[in-house]
């Protein structure tokens, strides 16, 4: 285990395994889970851009960019979830393995956000079932800050979910960017206080370990335990916009005023027949 993260070969990860790589000179990871065979399940936006190979975007109608595997770049059409082969997720970038059940200590030891969390993963078995199953599913739409790739594994890892949507998601490289300028902050009025630099910068980066801490799936208090099968049904991720469901509503008024219309009418007919017939 490494103080910044946690690099390993490939013959060391196994099925299940959250595992991230380094882009653009260690300015950010991108997350996957490993579902073996050489494969990772992981998230990104629409049109990938953190991967030299151009993805299809449904891959059932288009050849696959991978020389080597067919279904490498598979992803269902409007969806960020993708299957690829652990050459073409990792790019030119080096392997490294997320930790979980880490102590106290240790996550708040960790200068970089996003390389491991207090919390307990569940059996490999059902980490990979979640993954495959938003293989087909989806997993929402992508954002930075509130539902990125690393909350993406999170959630296969865990089955987690925030569910306030006003806040930071359970990304810790999340919480890091916003937990650095936090504490710059929040520290700021206590220059006057501490004597140094040296005082300053240690309360800073006291701030900046107890925010991502406070923001660690393994320790919040404003998450909870959703089963993949009812993603769409607890989250509302079923792709339709708030326009599309206003005019879904509008549609389904109209035609239940016109429903109402014709069944009066077919109740004054019948009415009127009965009436003749009586007479």
């Amino acid at each position: 285990m490494g103080l910044l993260s946690n690099r390993v070969e490939r013959t060391q990860i196994k099925a299940g395994d959250h595992i991230y790589t380094w882009r653009a000179i260690y300015t950010y990871s991108h997350h996957g889970i490993y579902v073996g065979g050489s494969k990772v399940v992981h998230f990104t936006r629409e049109q990938n851009a953190s991967s030299s190979i151009s993805y299809p975007s449904s891959a059932s109608k288009l050849p696959s960019a991978c020389p080597i595997f067919p279904d490498c770049g598979f992803r269902q059409p409007n969806s960020g979830v993708i299957l690829s082969c652990l050459d073409c997720f990792l790019g030119n970038g080096s392997l490294y393995h997320f930790e979980y059940e880490v102590t106290p200590s240790y996550f708040l030891a960790k200068v970089r956000g996003g390389t491991c969390t207090t919390a307990k993963p569940d059996p490999p078995e059902t980490v990979i079932h979640r993954a495959m199953y938003l293989l087909q599913n989806g997993f929402g739409n992508y954002d930075v800050f509130q539902n990125n790739c690393e909350d993406f594994a999170l959630y296969c890892k865990t089955g987690l979910l925030v569910l306030d949507k006003s806040g930071v998601g359970r990304s810790g490289q999340a919480s890091s960017v916003i937990g650095a300028p936090l504490a710059a902050l929040l520290s700021s009025p206590l220059k006057l206080l501490i004597p140094g630099p040296a005082g300053v910068a240690t309360v800073t980066a006291g701030m900046y370990c107890m925010s991502r801490y406070a923001t660690d799936i393994g320790v919040r208090t404003d998450v909870i335990k959703v089963a993949v099968e009812d993603m769409d049904a607890i989250l509302d991720w079923s792709g339709t916009s708030e326009e599309e469901a206003e005019d879904k509503e509008a549609s389904d008024r109209q035609n239940s005023h016109s429903l109402t219309g014709s069944s009066l009418i077919v109740k004054q007919k019948a009415s009127r027949q009965q009436k003749c017939g009586v007479l």
